[in-house]
């Protein structure tokens, strides 16, 4: 053996000692890198994601149950408004249906009264000597006047006024110049108003 292989022999060793241990370590940690890293992000993506869904999922039951708390609350609202629109229309109808019956009796209450006016008025139209007489007839038919009054009757307003089929009744014509065309000349029985409905026509004699 010569010098130089012997010299040559142990640094040749010696280096390819370091060598193949770097390879060795640069071999694992390459190998190992990887897995130890990408690892826990695959590990970590996987619940984020789910938890992502589960959210989603629970925001689309809450839109759902929101829509329908909607329809419902409108439903209800408008339940709600026809109810009160036939309430409002059931106490007009009983007030209108009180109000005609109450003047319906009113006007019952007067017809039966009128013989009794009728009678007052003629016993009025006769001559009498007797004073004491006329003064209590005259009393007695002011106060059925004021009862008529107090009631809302009225009497219908006839002579010098023009002929009006509402409210009066013609019996008799007449020809009279001083009179203007269909005028009421006279009055043969009078007639009363309660409001604007007529209890009884006036019987009247139109001229012209």
């Amino acid at each position: 053996m010569s010098k130089k292989e012997k010299k040559k022999g142990p640094l040749e060793g010696a280096a390819e000692t370091p060598q193949e241990e770097t390879a060795g370590i640069s071999q694992e940690e390459t190998a190992g890198k990887p897995e130890d890293v990408q690892a826990p992000e695959t590990a970590q993506e996987a619940p984020v994601s789910g938890e992502l869904e589960e959210l989603k999922a629970q925001l689309a039951a809450k839109d759902q149950e929101l829509e329908a708390l909607r329809a419902q609350l409108t439903a209800d609202q408008d339940k709600f408004l026809r109810l009160c629109a036939e309430y409002d229309n059931f106490r007009k109808r009983t007030q209108k249906e009180k109000e005609n019956i109450y003047a319906d009796a009113k006007a019952d209450t007067v017809k039966a009264l009128l013989s009794v006016y009728d009678n007052l008025e003629r016993a009025l139209k006769q001559d009498t000597a007797d004073e004491a007489y006329k003064k209590g007839v005259e009393m007695t038919m002011a106060g059925l006047k004021k009862a008529f009054e107090g009631l809302g009757v009225t009497e219908i307003d006839a002579v010098g006024q023009p002929f009006d089929p509402n409210v009066h009744n013609a019996v008799m014509h007449m020809e009279d110049d001083s009179l203007g065309e269909n005028t009421v000349a006279e009055v043969f029985q009078a007639g009363f108003k309660l409001g604007d409905k007529v209890i009884r026509f006036a019987m009247v004699k139109v001229a012209n």
